[in-house]
């Protein structure tokens, strides 16, 4: 089965045989799937009336098990983004009813944020109707295949992960 990378490959080889486009064979497959993915992620999350972003942080909080909270820093450094944008996030769930802040009893000028019922509901189901997405875009592998191609991703995507920030 030919898909558009092959088409692209070929274009490339045939006008630049001076180049080894191999790396496009997987990484411009990579990009694609990345796309796809992103459009299975907003359908999920929009039938939960959650962004993208919402469930990254509510998430975040759910995984961290109960009593479903973290502090700012320890949401900052699971979901990459910048302490002002986090406080945005924060306020924004919070007018939403799907976190609240709380004093950090440890730390008497910090903050918890703890995932509210309503949060962990909604954090739950979107996670569902992602799996369903997911699921759907993996059929066509079998479990042998998934399993062989999650180990070589992981073998790319290691290094980046474990660079110290």
């Amino acid at each position: 089965m030919e898909d558009e990378v092959d088409r692209l490959v070929a274009a490339w080889r045939r006008e630049r045989p001076d180049l080894d486009v191999e790396p496009l064979e997987v990484l411009s497959r990579v990009s694609r799937l990345a796309r796809h993915l992103d459009r299975a992620r907003r359908i999920a999350f929009s039938e939960h009336n959650l962004e993208p972003w919402e469930f990254d942080v509510l998430t975040a909080l759910r995984r961290a098990g109960t009593p479903y909270q973290l502090s700012p820093g320890q949401l900052l450094t699971q979901t990459l983004v910048t302490s002002g944008t986090m406080t945005n996030r924060i306020d924004r769930l919070a007018k939403k009813g799907l976190v609240e802040r709380l004093p950090d009893p440890n730390d008497r000028r910090g903050v918890l944020v703890r995932l509210t019922a309503e949060g962990r509901d909604r954090a739950d189901s979107a996670l569902a109707g992602l799996l369903d997405q997911e699921r759907a875009i993996l059929a066509e592998l079998s479990a042998g295949q998934r399993g062989e191609l999650a180990s070589l991703l992981r073998r790319l995507t290691a290094p980046f992960d474990n660079i110290p920030i």
